[in-house]
């Protein structure tokens, strides 16, 4: 039988029916994420992926933005990364200078694009993601997507109408493109983002050679630079979205898709805003004369690029392996002909 002490003693230990114990509530993922971008771009080129993100994230998980150098200045934001101070990152390789054999190829790698769809084709169908996969891998960040974003032309003080006119003149650009345009007189200049404006006001830069026509009126330096060179060194921006390896690994599969897909809608709007935004500035835009270097001499420009590829293949195998994917997929673009090339 059964005494009334055991039942009570054993009555104690199960749970009133309806009163089970309560879930331990999921807390909330926080990520935080530097964009190269300052306030003014960063609103186009990265803030609606992030809201998109949060508003179906929901009580899951939350992406804090932050602008251009408000955490780390954005050449450090690699290590920032690297080592979780930051969670996430939007930069191209070069800027923010990651330890990789791929990174001279981020940002403005010369004439390696003629326009903005070349930078997914290659990545998507030519390779590139895998080799940026495997090299990112490698020092414990994530590479989640590339895409494409505006070509690069110089907005500048003084007209640039030959290459006699890039003589000495002091110019805010990428590291890879500033290396190549120095056999050509410029003198790259570093400076914070934010100080681009204030530095060609009061003469401290001579031009910009950064982005192109609808930045230079987005972000204000339309209002601080007269003329626009027509002539690119490259059809489009090449830059990614990045995470800290361990956080990226923490997330469940349904958030890495989610946030891989507000990455390909931020992809897909910029396709858009940016070649739209280059044909209706250059016609319709009134704060910048547009200039033009003959095709005949800018052709010695396009055939030092090619020069210059075969300087950084000499460099190591992996960047040998992606120069040659770049002459296959300029070679393919050639025998298509128009549209993707047009032949004289």
């Amino acid at each position: 039988m059964t005494t009334r002490r055991k039942f009570l003693a054993g009555a104690a230990t199960v749970p009133a029916a309806g009163l089970a114990a309560p879930a331990i509530a999921q807390s909330k993922i926080t990520w935080r994420m530097q964009t190269y971008a300052g306030a003014a771009l960063a609103e186009h080129v990265v803030q609606g992926m992030v809201d998109n993100f949060n508003k179906i994230a929901g009580d899951e998980m939350e992406i804090e933005l932050y602008y251009a150098d408000q955490l780390v200045p954005t050449g450090e934001l690699f290590r920032a990364m690297q080592r979780g101070t930051i969670d996430a990152v939007q930069s191209d390789d070069d800027s923010m200078a990651s330890p990789t054999e791929v990174t001279v190829f981020g940002g403005y790698f010369p004439f390696a694009s003629r326009y903005s769809l070349d930078v997914p084709v290659l990545f998507n169908q030519y390779g590139l993601n895998e080799i940026w996969d495997e090299e990112y891998s490698k020092v414990g960040v994530k590479h989640i997507s590339a895409g494409a974003w505006d070509p690069c032309h110089f907005a500048t003080k003084d007209p640039i109408r030959s290459l006699a006119d890039l003589q000495g003149k002091r110019v805010f650009t990428f590291p890879t493109a500033g290396r190549f345009l120095a056999q050509f007189g410029v003198v790259p200049v570093t400076l914070p983002w934010e100080d681009i404006e204030v530095a060609v006001q009061t003469g401290e830069l001579d031009g910009i050679a950064w982005s192109g026509i609808t930045e230079d009126y987005t972000v204000g330096w339309a209002d601080v630079t007269n003329y626009f060179l027509t002539n690119n060194i490259s059809g489009a921006w090449a830059g990614s979205f990045f995470a800290n390896m361990d956080r990226w690994n923490e997330l469940p599969e349904h958030l890495q898709t989610l946030f891989r897909a507000c990455c390909d809608q931020s992809h897909y709007y910029r396709q858009y805003w940016y070649w739209g935004g280059e044909a209706r500035l250059r016609v319709h835009g009134e704060k910048m004369e547009l200039t033009t270097i003959p095709d005949a001499e800018w052709a010695q420009v396009e055939a030092a690029a090619r020069e210059f590829w075969d300087e950084i293949a000499a460099e190591s195998e992996t960047k040998a392996k992606v120069v040659e994917i770049f002459k296959q997929y300029n070679a393919d673009m050639e025998k298509a002909g128009r549209p993707y090339r047009y032949n004289s």
